[in-house]
């Protein structure tokens, strides 16, 4: 799962991985989450925000978080098939980062 919290500590949105029960390939936890902030902020610019999420993100959602100026990503698992924050390839860097394996 993902969730998204605010400078202030707000949780903005939270979402988890409906790919198999939607059908839907897109349909992961982080790009969900910054659906509903996007949403919620009336902004697709996500400055300042912290993702918490599972597991390592995969390229698709790593040009997402990338694309909504995501101050921060920390994640719980190494993706060894796709992760995107050095665990596959490396393409977070200009986020910072907490998650295991990533550089604070």
């Amino acid at each position: 799962g993902a969730v998204l919290v605010s400078e202030d500590g707000e949780v903005v949105s939270s979402a988890h991985n409906s790919v198999e029960t939607s059908t839907d390939p897109t349909a992961h936890a982080e790009l969900k989450c910054l659906r509903l902030a996007s949403a919620k902020l009336r902004s697709w610019r996500l400055l300042g925000c912290t993702l918490y999420v599972t597991l390592e993100p995969c390229p698709m959602c790593a040009g997402a978080l990338l694309q909504s100026r995501v101050k921060r990503v920390v994640w719980g698992a190494p993706n060894l098939q796709l992760g995107a924050d050095g665990s596959w390839i490396h393409l977070l860097q200009p986020i910072q980062k907490n998650g295991k394996g990533s550089s604070n």
